[in-house]
């Protein structure tokens, strides 16, 4: 299956509950190409350069990134891609890799809620440099503030992609080439809207509810 959304929208967080719970790989796009930052493989040098700017990383790179993801021996269970597609050729490669091995997607999943609101949790984020845990200083902040609960001595600092001018350029982004996705999606009866707003449980609840639906219609 795959996660749909605009940045913030809570993706990661209910892609990871739901591949835990049901057993599944979760393949989150994002974190491949962070770890690529890390190491400071050249992918990874280009993909920061392009993240910090607000754009998507390009087809060809992302294309070839998740082909070799999803032929792992973890993937034949099931899979939640967080991510990808995030354009129509993404989409139609993606249809094309499964086909190839007699798989196919059984449901796509698109969280919404408002700009303004994504925008104000987005730039609320923070990140521990030295462990890189992941505060939220509204919906989860730390102890003591602007400070790591694990190393009290180092402030936490905002990720560049998460700052406000930033997150709008993302929204910029994501509505010229991934929102397509949706009308892509729904052409063929795979997709299944849900609300991202609310508690991660009624969220989470919600997935599940639509997964279910998305089941039975097979």
């Amino acid at each position: 299956m795959v996660l749909l959304g605009p940045p913030g929208v809570g993706k990661g967080t209910q892609g990871r509950r739901l591949a835990e719970e049901q057993r599944w790989a979760l393949i989150s796009t994002g974190e491949m190409l962070r770890e690529a930052v890390r190491r400071q493989t050249p992918l990874g040098l280009e993909a920061r350069r392009q993240m910090d700017a607000g754009l998507l990383v390009g087809d060809e790179v992302m294309i070839g990134l998740v082909r070799e993801r999803i032929a792992e021996p973890d993937t034949r269970p099931g899979f939640v891609l967080d991510g990808f597609p995030r354009t129509v050729p993404q989409a139609d490669a993606l249809d094309r890799m499964l086909k190839e091995d007699g798989r196919a997607l059984d449901a796509v999943l698109s969280l919404a809620a408002s700009e303004e609101e994504l925008v104000r949790r987005l730039s609320a984020r923070r990140e521990c440099p030295v462990c890189k845990r992941a505060y939220n200083l509204e919906s989860a902040p730390p102890r003591s503030d602007g400070r790591c609960d694990d190393h009290p001595g180092t402030e936490l600092t905002q990720r560049a992609d998460d700052r406000p001018e930033t997150v709008r350029m993302r929204f910029a982004v994501y509505r010229e080439q991934t929102a397509p996705l949706i009308d892509y999606y729904r052409r063929s009866s795979r997709l299944r809207e849900v609300q991202g707003l609310g508690t991660k449980d009624e969220v989470y609840r919600a997935l599940l509810d639509a997964l279910g639906r998305a089941a039975g219609a097979r």
